[in-house]
């Protein structure tokens, strides 16, 4: 998303609005609990959608002492934002914009012997060492290069081109598969796979900067794992990775994005009303419908019709039917708040009304996916930005 706009004076049809205080306190908290590490907040997917070049400006401001995007697109719009400091970008394709990347000064991640043949060729043309991060696969079956001999090519290679002053190797890194899942037998076999694929390369003269696996999971429930650096991202935003692990408030985590909408319309209807398409909700007696206008298209999840929990005139209530493109209907059950009353989708649960776990729970999803997949059709409106 681009920088914060004016917060509009009008009525909103909707808003997500974005408390950066409760993120700065989520930074603090993060710091508190990984002691002797360096955080690193992750931006990516526009802040989780909350705004990157905003959360990453109130996450530095309260510490955190990296940024991590996915893509080289999202790195270089936070520096063209004017964002200092360390920034890890690691999900390449081949032509990537490395040298762009280099010239910006973002620390760049490396999986295979393609990519730093890449990043090489890219140092050369911009006439500056690449600073890079070679990541391990230690089990998680995505990106990273495999143990074994790809290792041992990627790093001697490293280190050559490093020794040429093409490349600076500032980080060995890898990432969990199952930290969010308490006692999962991988996490014990990841942590091992790492130590044994870092003491190879510092073993043959690599000299990292930052030696990182911990995810927000790891961070919170993890230390052996924390190292130097631990790589905060939904935590960042105050969501909890995983309902088996805790809630944000047993970690002293505040989610930082409200979503609410104002009711377009509110009307009596008999029974036997047919509710939206398909009429998958027909009124079970005389009641009163609420319209809220947003979604699919605002990234409502389809998959909350009829399930989806709603706070309206102090009550929860449910997605009557489908929800469509730019509106769903909730029943009322014959109580008539005005039209354009606040109907809270989900928050800190502070006044009673739904989180985003309860989304999920919904859905059948994560709160990852109901935070981050709010589109930019949402205006978002930042509180609390003082620093």
């Amino acid at each position: 998303m681009s920088e914060t706009p004016a917060v509009p004076t009008a009525a909103l049809r909707a808003r997500a609005e974005i408390d950066l205080g409760a993120l700065r306190a989520n930074v603090r908290a993060l710091r508190a609990r990984a002691e002797g590490a360096a955080v690193m907040a992750v931006v990516k997917s526009d802040g989780y959608g909350h705004g990157a070049v905003p959360c990453a400006r109130a996450a530095l401001a309260a510490g955190a002492s990296w940024l991590g995007t996915a893509t080289a697109e999202e790195a270089l719009a936070l520096r063209a934002a004017g964002l200092p400091g360390r920034i890890l970008c690691w999900l390449w394709v081949p032509g990537g914009p490395w040298r762009q990347a280099i010239e910006a000064d973002i620390d760049v991640s490396l999986s295979g012997m393609w990519a730093l043949r890449e990043v090489v060729e890219a140092a050369r043309a911009a006439g500056r060492p690449a600073r890079v991060q070679l990541k391990a696969d230690t089990g998680l079956g995505r990106n990273g290069c495999q143990p074994g001999e790809d290792w041992a090519e990627l790093v001697g290679a490293a280190l050559r081109a490093e020794a040429e002053g093409l490349v600076r190797v500032t980080g060995v890194w890898s990432h969990f598969a199952c930290a969010d899942e308490p006692g999962h037998p991988s996490i014990a076999a990841q942590l091992t796979k790492f130590r044994e694929m870092l003491a190879y390369a510092e073993d043959r003269g690599v000299r990292p900067e930052v030696r990182h696996i911990a995810n927000s999971p790891a961070t919170l429930t993890l230390p052996e794992s924390h190292f130097d650096l631990v790589r905060t991202g939904i935590a960042l935003y105050g969501v909890s990775p995983s309902p088996e692990l805790g809630t944000p408030a047993d970690f002293g985590l505040r989610p930082v994005m409200t979503l609410s909408a104002s009711l377009a319309l509110v009307k009596r209807t008999p029974a036997g009303h047919g509710v939206s398409y398909g009429h998958h909700y027909v009124t079970p007696g005389d009641t009163t419908l609420g319209l809220v206008p947003v979604g699919y298209a605002d990234g409502i999840p389809r998959h909350a019709s009829g399930t989806g929990p709603v706070l309206v005139d102090g009550k929860w209530r449910t997605i009557a039917g489908r929800v469509a493109m730019d509106q769903f209907v909730v029943d009322l059950g014959g109580d008539e708040p005005p039209v354009g009353s606040e109907a809270v989708l989900f928050g800190p649960g502070d006044r009673g009304e739904p989180t985003a776990e309860d989304w999920a729970q919904a859905c059948g999803t994560i709160a990852y996916e109901i935070v981050t997949r709010i589109g930019t059709r949402v205006p978002r409106v930042y509180v609390d930005e003082s620093m």
